[in-house]
């Protein structure tokens, strides 16, 4: 599996608005080959800003790359410049490869 993680420091008094965002766009992510699930995050508050980050898990590295390159990515992106005043600078990407998965129940 592979989890696709950005982070994003959304100015402090634009919390709901930024979740508003995600949680009425359309991800596009249903019909997607390789997806698993998507989850929304919301972190830890600084003085200036309040942690979020999406978390997508994938079934593979590959996967998640065909992902960036289809329409579907390209739908689900189209408007994301229009929430730039929401940030503090830019997203911040972070790709991992899951090494192991402890599930519950598992032996």
């Amino acid at each position: 599996m592979y989890i696709a993680m950005n982070r994003f420091r959304v100015t402090k008094g634009s919390e709901a608005a930024f979740e508003q965002v995600w949680l009425s766009r359309d991800t596009f992510l249903d019909g997607v080959p390789g997806f698993v699930e998507f989850h929304l995050l919301r972190g830890p508050e600084a003085e200036d800003h309040t942690l979020y980050a999406s978390h997508t898990v994938w079934a593979n590295h590959a996967a998640f790359e065909a992902w960036t390159k289809s329409e579907a990515f390209r739908a689900a992106h189209a408007r994301a410049g229009d929430n730039k005043p929401l940030y503090l600078g830019h997203p911040q990407f972070e790709g991992f490869e899951v090494m192991q998965t402890v599930a519950r129940g598992a032996k």
